[in-house]
């Protein structure tokens, strides 16, 4: 599902809100993600999962063309851990 399938949904199951309205919520949502992120913080959505960021360590890798070794530099990389509903959920693991 992309960003705007996912607009066009909350619109349709919600006929009392306007379609610009749901764009800007699930934009909103989405900025205040990516900020606290961008600010080092953890992000958690019970039942769904949490966002982080992880920081990966300078390192000497290699080119895959050549085998010449490259100096990669560190970076902080965006880390996504399910929760226990979404996990049982897809494992097939539903309470009714």
């Amino acid at each position: 599902m992309i960003r705007s399938e996912l607009i066009q949904k909350i619109a349709d199951e919600n006929p009392h809100l306007y379609q610009r309205d749901v764009e800007r919520i699930v934009n909103t949502i989405f900025e205040e993600i990516t900020e606290a992120m961008a600010r080092g913080n953890r992000v958690e959505l019970r039942g769904f999962g949490a966002f982080s960021v992880k920081r990966r360590e300078a390192r000497t890798g290699r080119n895959p063309r050549t085998g010449d070794a490259v100096e990669v530099e560190e970076k902080h990389v965006p880390f996504f851990k399910t929760g226990k509903l979404l996990r049982d959920r897809l494992n097939g693991n539903e309470e009714e």
